[in-house]
């Protein structure tokens, strides 16, 4: 009976031509191989299930290789390609930094590195985990890594460089493998099925491309324990089960309660994710991913077609009249916050019905821009209504500023008399003639006046000489004014 090896073992690649995703790595490798411009020491880091140490073996078989062809693809017939791929070569060795971190393991290196590779052209240190190495191991290994010996090659791969010393990765060329695309993911479990003659549906493949985040080794893992379940035949509740997420159906129904505020949908999807023994965590990555998807077809930027099947897109278009591009964000913003909050330790099924109620409620909750708005409007209003007062009370202001006005042939003429205040030795019986009160007329400015008429002495009663000294009285008045 033949020893099983997972699928990420069975199809890991042996010839850079394998390698998923890092075609700029690949040419940088064969052009260093093609023009002999070989450092001495390389650094391959990015995310897990990137390809960091399969790309470190690939490129030790090509330098080796006894057969190369005219591409630099290692032959993987040669004793050196096999001895490689088996983990028995003498010119390679390969070592855990996270079991083999301390200074004495780096001196054993050291004291070896002078001897000369046994039947291949280089002899060649591939350390994984390297970051876990320790100070004084670091420090132990620079003045090999400054000057090393000719055909010696050291191979570093790491998923945390920022916590490998300056010292050593000045001396390194480094190399950042990017995540895989969810497309490479996805065309690359569809040969495997076809190779294995499975039977897939679409969007259980879907399904694992994104829960695989960029890692094709997650995604070969995944879909091994999946076919182990499975019997031959993919299905998509099969991976909902087993992964136990959350099926896109209760996000749209999530929104259909936001759309027709049916605030019992929430302790319904609560009960639904607990008795089913769901990860809380992962369905808030749900929640987050579904109003990721919703804000992206807001802003006119369409969603992946791998990831998304074809029902999917078109409930995510019927979700879009239902939200504006505020309120999206407002539910990422609680949803981020609810990823914190969920640490605290708090009951997380009453968490996850504050959280739904919330996210249920969200047409009701006036945001932060719309009350700026409407304050901004009121501020106009009461600008505009200020200037009209300001106005009305200028007008009744020049008007009680005017003086007496006396219209005389259809002409407004301003009197204006000032006339000096009689002395108190002044009698009234018997009555003074007009002529004997001293009346002294002051014009600022030429006016056009009538001569006043003359009475004649017998009509001059008391009351005219009261209201003539009321009149001198008034005009003394307005003078002071």
């Amino acid at each position: 009976m033949t020893e099983y090896k997972v699928l990420a073992r069975r199809y890991r690649p042996q010839v850079f031509s394998e390698i998923v995703g890092q075609n700029e790595i690949v040419n940088t490798l064969k052009n260093a191989i093609k023009h002999q411009r070989l450092a001495h020491a390389y650094l391959f880091c990015g995310s897990r299930g990137t390809g960091k140490t399969t790309t470190a073996r690939v490129f030790a078989k090509a330098l080796n290789c006894q057969n190369p062809s005219q591409d630099f693809e290692p032959c993987n017939q040669c004793q050196s390609c096999r001895e490689i791929a088996l983990g028995n070569s003498l010119d390679v060795l390969e070592i855990d930094g996270a079991s083999h971190r301390g200074i004495d393991d780096i001196r054993q290196i050291n004291e070896t590195v002078a001897y000369a590779s046994s039947s291949g052209k280089y002899k060649i240190y591939i350390i994984d985990e390297v970051h876990m190495l320790t100070k004084e191991a670091f420090n132990a290994l620079l003045k090999t890594l400054e000057e090393p010996p000719a055909k010696v090659k050291f191979f570093f791969a790491t998923t945390e460089p920022h916590k490998v010393l300056p010292t050593i990765l000045s001396r390194c060329q480094r190399f950042h493998l990017k995540r895989i695309s969810p497309q490479e993911i996805f065309t690359k479990l569809q040969k495997i099925a076809n190779d294995l003659q499975l039977i897939v549906e679409e969007e259980a493949l879907q399904i694992i491309v994104a829960r695989a985040e960029g890692g094709l080794r997650d995604a070969e893992s995944i879909f091994d324990q999946i076919i182990a379940f499975s019997d031959g035949k993919i299905t998509t509740n099969n991976v909902i089960s087993i992964l136990g997420i959350t099926s896109k159906e209760i996000l749209f129904k999530i929104d259909k309660a936001v759309e027709n505020q049916t605030l019992s949908v929430a302790f319904e999807v609560a009960e639904e994710i607990f008795s089913q023994g769901k990860d809380l965590p992962f369905f808030i990555e749900n929640l987050c991913e579904h109003y990721r998807n919703l804000l992206s077809l807001k802003i006119g930027k369409p969603i992946s077609n791998v990831l998304n099947s074809k029902n999917d897109i078109e409930s995510y278009q019927n979700s879009l009249a239902i939200y504006t591009q505020e309120q999206c964000l407002t539910i990422l913003d609680l949803l981020i916050e609810g990823q914190n909050e969920l640490k605290t330790g708090f009951s997380p099924r009453i968490f996850l019905e504050a959280l739904l109620l919330k996210i249920i409620r969200i047409k009701q909750k006036i945001s932060v821009e719309a009350l700026v708005q409407k304050l901004v409007e009121l501020e106009k209003k009461l600008e505009s209504k200020q200037e009209t007062i300001i106005e009305v009370q200028q007008e009744i202001t020049k008007t009680e500023a005017k003086p007496g006005i006396s219209k005389v042939e259809g002409k407004q003429t301003e009197l204006k008399k000032e006339v000096p205040k009689p002395t108190p030795s002044i009698t009234i019986d018997p009555s003074p003639s007009i002529k004997d009160i001293p009346l002294a007329s002051k014009k600022k400015q030429s006016v056009e006046t009538k001569a006043p008429p003359t009475f004649s002495q017998d009509k001059i009663s008391r009351y005219d000489t009261i209201l003539q000294f009321a009149a001198v009285e008034l005009e003394g008045t307005i003078q002071k004014k």
